[in-house]
Formats: structure tokens, C-alpha cells, sequence
């Protein structure tokens, strides 16, 4: 029997593993089959280039429970070890000393195990005390039998083991009796084992009879062990992909397509990503792409190895160069990570090209689904947008689809303004939006459906990349005025005349919680309403990104701003102006006069004053025009509003325009209805 001691230079090697790793502690039964597999396969590669000419038989890896024996058994019938083997591999951790083992390491215990060669050692994380039983498949080699009970002494020993292979016994400890039970294990094996390329077995198949799970004499086969993206995909039909697809996230509907991942260079890399149908929320979770290291789940946590907007795919990403414990800092920093993450990038897009390319219409149809996935993606990644640009669609209010430079020609000639700029005009709401649509259209100019979450932002973004392209909401203005292409008309109006049809139409306006409007008149097509609500551009830009950006609150507080613009061409609107100065010409003349009188000697004791301090005086005389002039403006606004009370049809013209845009609720549209009655 040999005695002796770890090869370390202290004796805390084990309390740091059990203390640093033991969050993790469940990865223990992961890397002792990954050790089992790693021997079974290397065995068949032996015995595939004539190195081993012995029968393989049974190459399957057990792992059973004993709950009354207290112990777990990971048990392979791969190369085994000799006694040299165990010396080299398991007596000796390759660290010039444990200090500094702990120093460096113990701030990021997941770099541990798989960088260093512990995960044989992960076993003492749960286990008092671990048993190896060992033979080697070379001829003449004898049994093995190291044990050791969590302290650096180990014992070492010939055993008497017929069986080629290793055997690990863990005496679970008081504090991990989870790992004693049947269930606990299923669930560790599904998890981090269920497509390792060798038969993993535990337990035995169950069948239901006499109204219970009883076990049968089968024993359970955990794993699948040519899992699709290990297969070539020529050989792999659609519905082998969709089976897989459901293998991995049962229950949920058909994907809409998938990208089959393999390159050997500069790095290896294998794996499926599907895309699936996105809800209308933008459910980005952080378990949808599951990584594996040889086919050995390593996590779904894959923030690093793929790009954020990635988030919403779903499948599977398997490399060798990414080892099987990793932190996200190291994730974040590894260079060859960065590559992978680079080239899936690279490799999706190219994807979405292909398949844009090879069958447009059937791109078409899955569009929607996809939008805000390749949205996400150009807003988030400058590479993956610059090669976007190449297949992303634009949807007219018709349900026709363009790519970009489609739209452009399609639009260019009727929607470019007087300063060259190319104007995409959009609607977010078609049946809210429908009469302005109706109008835009009328003009012969095309409008886009924008109602998706991030169309916002993107919007933004196809602004900044699109030379002198301009995106205007089809109700931030009247049709005439989307796309200026010469000065504005003037009103035609007198300012007497705008004075008196401003405080007529501002005092039937409605009071409405956080809106506020802003009257301005224009000379508009003769067959136009009388009056049009639009909202600016700008400000609904930035309140609509303040819901979805908090740093942008500020905006969110904001009243939202209407311009109620009047038609003055309109017939309504004239014989509303001439009915009113026919009515109230004898009453305001008198008022409008005493005003410019109080005006002009306001004019003139400002210009008195203008370089010299103002005397009490004639401060005294400035306060006094200044309320004479306010009196007589109240005076007639107040004449014009009690005059516009007494004509429906100003109401009816507001009402209108703000049943128009979804304004018109509650009391003031139960008026409006009674209204039209009467009116009728």
C-alpha cells in the first residue's frame, strides 16, 4: 500500500474548494461523467487507429445512487489508469503552491474546475471521503484502488478489479444528501448531460401500474447522443431541425426558420439557433441559447458569447475553445469568445440574406415576425446593421413590402421637400390614422405602417444612416405641409381677422388632462375639414422614447402638444369669420381702436425710456397702458366667445377634428352626438 500526500504545499486545498465552489456545488456530478465520456472516447479513438485491438463492449457510463450506503458511483469502461496515471493526474495539481492558488483564484470560483484541472477534485465539494477503483485497458496492467477522505493524505493500492475502466465512489456528506436521491441526479443528468456523445444510464425505466410509478428491469438511458447539430446538415430534413427544436423547448409553436452553425477555423464551433415567434412584448431572457463545451452543457447564461440582440433567439451553441466553467468577466475579456461572438454575428446575418434572397415571398410572409429581432439587432450592433441594410423591409399601409432602396426609388420623385431631403411618411395606427392616410394618399404620396415597439428608435437610426432622408408621422401634419416643396400659403387673412377667429375657436376648445393646443391658420384645399389636429413631430418623438427610455422621463412628464389648424379656405370656416364681423363689428371696433391707441402710446413711452432709467412716473404710466391694453383684449375675447358659444357649428368643426384623432371621449362626446342630432 502507498501513502502519501497530494502534491500541494498546504494542507487548505480542500476547505477552498469546498468553500469557493460551493454555490456551484452541483457541477461536481457534470465533470466526473465528463471525465468518464472523456475516457470512453478516448478508448474508441485508440481502438480506431489500432492502438487497442481488445473488444470495447459495453462502452455506456452508470451512475447509480445507493441512498442506504450513502454513496453516489460514477463508474466508465473507458482507458482506465495505472497506478503511474493516478500519481500523475490525481496525486499531483499542477500549482507551484496552494497560497497562491487561493490568492489568485479565490475571487472568481468559477475559473476554478475545468481551467486547472480539478474536476476530479469538484467531487470533494459533496463528498467526506471519494474512492477510486481504476484499471487500464493496457495488457498486463494491474487494478488501482485510491482513496482519500478530504485531507491531502491519500492511500494508494493494488485492488481486485476484472473490469477495464474507472469507478468513482463519493461518500455524500451530512450537508448534501440532495445528491442521494434518485430525482436530484435525473434532474443534474438532464440538465448538464442529456446529449454527451456516450450512453449515460441511472436508474431504471418506470411504468405506471396499480396506480403508481413502479420500476421496471430497463435501465434509463439519460442522454441522446447524436444530438442535430452534431450531424451534417445534409443529412437532416426540416423536420428533423423542428424535432429538435421541440426536444429542447417542448411545447412551444414551430420556429420559423434556423441557422445550422459549423466552422473549424479559425476557432470550432457547431450548433442550431432558431428563430422563434416572438410574443408582441420584447421578451429578451437570458436561458434561450444553451452552451455546451463537447457537448457538455456549460450554461444558458450566454451573455458574451453571442450579442445581446441574439438574446431572442433560441437553440444551441457547442465549442471546444470555450472551456467548461466560465465567469462572465471571463467571457467578456477572452479573445477567442470575442471571435465566436463576432462570427455568429457575421453568420446569422449572412443567413437572413440567403434566405431573402433564395425565396423573398416566403421572407415576406415571416417579416413581422422577425422585424423586431433584425430591429433590435442593426440598433444595438453597427456590424450586423450595416449588413441589414441589405435585406430589411419597409410595409406600406397596402401590405406591400420594399427593401430600402426599393422604397427610395419608389417615393423619391412625388415625396422629395425643397431642400432635397427624401420624406418617408408613416402612420403607426391605420384605422386611428385612416383619414389622414386617405388625405396623404389623395396627394399621391405612399405611406408606411411603423407600429412596432422599437420603430421609434429605428426610425431614428434609418434617419442617421439614409443620406438626407427625413421620417414625418402622416398626422404631425396636414397633407399639404408632409412634404413642403415651396414657402407655406399665407393664411389670407388680416390680423384683426386671425385676433377674432383665434379667440372663437380657442374658447370652445375642451379642457383635456395633459394636452394642450396650439390654433394656427393656414389656406388649405377648399375640400379639406375645417379643422385638422396634428402633433409635433419632435415632442411625440421623444415622449414616445421616454416610455421606453427612463432616462427620458423628463419628456414623459411634458403636456402632449396639438396644433388645431383652421382652414381658412374652407366655405365653413369663412362664414364662421363673416357671420362673426357682421355680428361683432360695432361692439370690438370701438375696443380694437382704444387698443392700437393704448399700443402705439405704448410703442412710444418704451421708446422714451429705452436708454434712460424710467422715472416713478412713468413706470406709473407704462403699468397703466400695459393693463388698459390686456382689459380691452379679455374684453373681446371675451365678446367672441360668448358669440362662439351661441354657433354649433365651431364646435361641430372642433369636435370633429378631435373625434378625428381619438380625442373626443366621455362627457364631450355624448355632446357632440346629441349635437349632430339637433343639428341635423
Amino acid at each position: 500500500m502507498q501513502k502519501g500526500q497530494i502534491g500541494v504545499t498546504t494542507e487548505n486545498i480542500f476547505p477552498v474548494i469546498k468553500k469557493f465552489l460551493y454555490s456551484d456545488n452541483e457541477i461536481f456530478l457534470r465533470e466526473l461523467v465528463a471525465n468518464a465520456i472523456d475516457a470512453t472516447q478516448k478508448l474508441k479513438t485508440l481502438a480506431s487507429f489500432g492502438e487497442f485491438k481488445g473488444e470495447l463492449g459495453d462502452m455506456r457510463v452508470e451512475v447509480k445512487v445507493d441512498k442506504d450506503a450513502g454513496t453516489l458511483t460514477v463508474t466508465d469502461h473507458g482507458i482506465g489508469m495505472t497506478a503511474d496515471d493516478v500519481n500523475k493526474y490525481i496525486n499531483q495539481i499542477a500549482f507551484s503552491g496552494a497560497e497562491e492558488f487561493v490568492n489568485k483564484y479565490k475571487d472568481n470560483a468559477n475559473s476554478i474546475i475545468g481551467h486547472f484541472g480539478l474536476g476530479f477534485y469538484s467531487a470533494f465539494m459533496v463528498s467526506k471521503r471519494v474512492e477510486i477503483r481504476t484499471l487500464s485497458y493496457k495488457d498486463g496492467a494491474e487494478a488501482v484502488r485510491w482513496d482519500c477522505d478530504g485531507s491531502p493524505e491519500y492511500t494508494m493500492e493494488p485492488c481486485d478489479k476484472s473490469t477495464r475502466g474507472t469507478e468513482i465512489t463519493l461518500w455524500i456528506d451530512d450537508d448534501n444528501k440532495e445528491y442521494l436521491e434518485q430525482s436530484r441526479i435525473d434532474m443534474l443528468l438532464k440538465k448538464y448531460c442529456r446529449f454527451l456523445p456516450v450512453p449515460v444510464v441511472s436508474g431504471k425505466e418506470q411504468e405506471w401500474k396499480d396506480g403508481k410509478y413502479e420500476d421496471t428491469d430497463r435501465d434509463k438511458v439519460i442522454n441522446s447522443t447524436e444530438p442535430a447539430w452534431t450531424r451534417k446538415p445534409a443529412d437532416l430534413t426540416d423536420e428533423d431541425y423542428r424535432n429538435f427544436y421541440h426536444e429542447l423547448y417542448p411545447g412551444q409553436e414551430d420556429p420559423l426558420f434556423w441557422i445550422h452553425l459549423n466552422v473549424d477555423y479559425p476557432f470550432n464551433l457547431t450548433g442550431i439557433l432558431y428563430f422563434p415567434k416572438i410574443k408582441s412584448n420584447l421578451d429578451i431572457r437570458k436561458d434561450r441559447i444553451q452552451l455546451y463545451c463537447n457537448q457538455v452543457f456549460v450554461t444558458d447564461s450566454v451573455e458574451g458569447v453571442v450579442p445581446e440582440f441574439m438574446m431572442l433567439l433560441q437553440g444551441v451553441i457547442d465549442s471546444p475553445d470555450i472551456p467548461l466553467n466560465v465567469s462572465r468577466s471571463y467571457l467578456q475579456s477572452d479573445r477567442a469568445v470575442k471571435k465566436i461572438s463576432g462570427y455568429i454575428t457575421k453568420k446569422v446575418a449572412s443567413r437572413l440574406e440567403d434566405l431573402f434572397k433564395a425565396d423573398r415571398s416566403d421572407f415576406e410572409s415571416k417579416w413581422d415576425d422577425i422585424k423586431i429581432f433584425i430591429e433590435y439587432g442593426m440598433l444595438t450592433d453597427e456590424k450586423f446593421c450595416d449588413a441589414a441594410l441589405k435585406f430589411t423591409l419597409l410595409r406600406d399601409t397596402e401590405g406591400k413590402y420594399f427593401t430600402l432602396d426599393e422604397y427610395k426609388t419608389l417615393v423619391e420623385a412625388s415625396q422629395t421637400d425643397k431642400d432635397g431631403n427624401v420624406v418617408y411618411i408613416y402612420a403607426t395606427d391605420p384605422v386611428e390614422q385612416y383619414s389622414y392616410i386617405e388625405a396623404a394618399n389623395a396627394k399621391g404620396y405612399n405611406v408606411l405602417l411603423m407600429n412596432g415597439q422599437l420603430d421609434g428608435h429605428f426610425i431614428s437610426m434609418l434617419e442617421n444612416k439614409l443620406e438626407k432622408t427625413t421620417f414625418v408621422r402622416v398626422d404631425s401634419n396636414v397633407a399639404d405641409n408632409l412634404v413642403v416643396k415651396e414657402e407655406r400659403k399665407d393664411s389670407g387673412l388680416s390680423a384683426d381677422q386671425i385676433s377674432l377667429l383665434t379667440s372663437i375657436f380657442r374658447s370652445q376648445l375642451p379642457k383635456l388632462e395633459k394636452c394642450e393646443f396650439m390654433v394656427s391658420f393656414e389656406s388649405l384645399d377648399p375640400a379639406a375639414s375645417p379643422v385638422l389636429i396634428t402633433q409635433n413631430e419632435y415632442m411625440r418623438r421623444m415622449k414616445d422614447m421616454a416610455a421606453t427610455q427612463p432616462g427620458m422621463s423628463f419628456y414623459a412628464e411634458l403636456p402632449d402638444n396639438y396644433n388645431l389648424i383652421v382652414n381658412t379656405s374652407q366655405a365653413a370656416v369663412a362664414k364662421v369669420l363673416a357671420d362673426a364681423e357682421s355680428a361683432l363689428e360695432d361692439k370690438i371696433s370701438p375696443l380694437r381702436a382704444a387698443l392700437n391707441a393704448d399700443n402705439e402710446k405704448l410703442t412710444a413711452l418704451r421708446a422714451e425710456i429705452k436708454d434712460n432709467k424710467p422715472t416713478d412716473e412713468q413706470k406709473a404710466d407704462e403699468q397703466k397702458l400695459m393693463d388698459s391694453v390686456d382689459a380691452s383684449r379679455r374684453e373681446q375675447e371675451a365678446m367672441a366667445s360668448d358669440y362662439a358659444g351661441g354657433v354649433p357649428s365651431v364646435k361641430q368643426m372642433i369636435d370633429l377634428a378631435l373625434l378625428g384623432n381619438g380625442l373626443l371621449q366621455g362627457k364631450e362626446l355624448s355632446e357632440f352626438i346629441a349635437r349632430s342630432v339637433r343639428m341635423l
